[in-house]
């Protein structure tokens, strides 16, 4: 914005001083010009009494040098010969530039004209003598003397024109200032408020419109800002109140007695509880987490993967599923937090358990590669109908028993590292979940990356 607006005061102001400057020096020229000439015609008139008296040489002569005052050569007379006078011969003073024709022709016409030469201009000024003839009054002005002060003329009015247009791009460019700076400082309070600082404010300051285009973002600001306070206080509200049935489900669990059942459901329970605890204090917190995980954060995905499947298999057991586990044989480190990675996996192995029948066989693969860490999780159901409606963000489905809030919260976590999640059909005849897991090279959604398998899918099939 800044510099078009000094482009278009450079433009205006050029035309300006060109509409005005050429012209005035044109008339400046022609006004030279005409002092020249007018200074020529006041000599020529200087002779007219002497020759309306007498026409003898020197009188002439003396007028002429008396006229002449310093520009000697300039002025010649030019007399004809008497025709009443017997022997009488024409008067010539001074030296003849103009051609004899052009004198001829003044004589004829009985009127001053000029004539270019050599070297500048001849002024012809006729004089009628007292015998009835015409004298011819020759004065010459030098090219120098009719351009003189021109050049002095117009590099004034160069430099006035130069000085217009430097003088209107300061000014354009102190406007420009003073509308880009709001604009800028705008632009980047909205770039603090999208990356989380949501103390991002503007000074109201600048012109009218970007006034209020920053007291409208001030507005919008403090809108945001209570807007997720009040949700962390819902959030911590509605987490606080399932204290109390999760004391009821821990003190259950707790007579329950011994055996593989009741451990799963007092872990289960404990499990629920950091959760809840965990969804309290982050709601709690002043700021929200917007910066992302620094170096040497995140967890072993096949060891987290491992743990979780040692929690489910004893269900799959029960429920008679097959299971089958590939590339996990070596830690794959991912930037993402253990516990994230655990409401991950269980979100995806619980929608396995809820929506598939009993003995329907599952598997969890694992593939390394350079710029991503791909987890597998297919099932042999029957599959689901819609993959696009199942991944829009809160929708359950359809389905009994279902939030939406599963797949949601896989979605998160992988796009929080540059990845995606997609759903397919496996090749045991059902649900395929691809869980992509950005490691910070490749941008989220490119296809056609390089994955190093650690172990194929149904490798276990055949085992």
């Amino acid at each position: 914005m800044r510099w078009a607006l000094v482009k278009v005061c450079l433009a205006v102001t050029v035309m300006v001083v060109v509409a005005f400057a050429v012209p005035l020096g044109m008339v400046i020229k022609e006004m030279a010009r005409d002092r020249a000439f007018s200074n020529a015609e006041r000599q020529a008139a200087a002779i007219g009494p002497t020759l309306s008296i007498t026409t003898d040489r020197d009188a002439l002569e003396r007028a002429v040098a008396s006229t002449q005052s310093g520009a000697e050569d300039r002025m010649a007379v030019h007399v004809p010969a008497d025709p009443a006078v017997a022997g009488s011969a024409p008067v010539e003073i001074g030296r003849q530039r103009a051609a004899d024709k052009d004198l001829e022709a003044t004589r004829k016409v009985i009127k001053a004209s000029t004539t270019d030469v050599s070297g500048g201009s001849v002024l012809l000024q006729p004089t009628a003598l007292s015998s009835g003839q015409i004298a011819i009054v020759e004065v010459f002005v030098p090219e120098a003397e009719v351009t003189n002060g021109v050049t002095t003329a117009w590099l004034v009015l160069a430099g006035v024109g130069i000085g217009l247009i430097i003088g209107s791009v300061a000014v354009a460019d102190r406007l420009g200032v003073r509308m880009v700076r709001p604009a800028q400082r705008l632009a980047g309070a909205a770039q603090d408020l999208g990356e989380g600082k949501l103390g991002a404010r503007v000074p109201e300051e600048g012109p009218t419109e970007l006034r209020q285009a920053a007291a409208a973002f001030n507005s919008m600001a403090d809108q945001v800002v209570q807007l997720l306070a009040n949700e962390r206080e819902l959030a911590a509200d509605l987490s606080h109140r399932l204290r109390t049935p999760l004391t009821v489900l821990r003190l259950n669990a707790a007579s329950l007695g011994d055996g593989p059942a009741a451990d799963q459901t007092r872990a289960a329970v404990e499990q629920l509880e950091r959760e809840v605890d965990t969804i309290i204090r982050t709601a709690r917190e002043a700021k929200p987490k917007t910066q992302p995980a620094g170096p040497g954060a995140g967890c072993d995905a096949c060891e987290v993967i491992l743990d979780r499947m040692e929690f489910w298999s004893a269900l799959a057991e029960d429920e008679g599923r097959e299971v089958r586990l590939a590339g996990v044989d070596r830690p794959v480190r991912i930037p993402v937090a253990r516990a994230d990675l655990v409401a991950v996996l269980d979100a995806l192995l619980g929608n396995v358990f809820r929506h598939t029948p009993e003995g329907t066989a599952f598997s969890v693969d694992v593939h390394n590669g350079e710029d991503a860490v791909i987890v597998l999780v297919s099932d042999a159901g029957p599959g689901i109908s819609d993959p696009r409606a199942a991944l829009a963000r809160g929708n359950s489905g359809g389905r009994p028993g279902s939030t939406g809030l599963g797949l949601d919260i896989v979605r998160r976590v992988a796009e929080s590292t540059g990845g995606d999640v997609r759903i397919g059909h496996s090749v045991l005849g059902g649900t395929e979940v691809r869980l992509w897991i950005g490691l910070g090279v490749t941008p989220p959604g490119r296809r056609g990356h390089r994955v190093r398998g650690r172990g194929r899918a149904r490798r276990g099939a055949d085992a």
